[in-house]
């Protein structure tokens, strides 16, 4: 499992921090650009400085596969270095 990742109800999830508005909002575009990529378009809830992204697969009835998991390791690739 990676870190900070939880499966909850037939999904993961993870809620990111960051130091204001604009890095939360600079963090979703690269979510954004990252799951068109992979094809697989997580659920993304922005409050200010946090975001949650959880993601499922849908035509797999809405349970964890390897499409999440590799969604999810790329996400975080994101957030390594900072």
């Amino acid at each position: 499992m990676l870190k900070g990742w939880k499966e909850l109800d037939n999904h993961l999830e993870k809620t990111f921090e960051f130091k204001s508005f604009l890095k939360t909002i600079s963090f979703v575009n690269a979510v954004a650009w990252v799951a068109n990529q992979h094809n697989h378009h997580p659920q993304i809830v922005i409050d200010f400085n946090k975001c949650t992204i959880r993601t499922t697969t849908h035509d797999a009835g809405n349970t964890i596969t390897a499409k999440d998991y590799k969604l999810a390791e790329a996400i975080e690739n994101l957030t390594s270095g900072s």
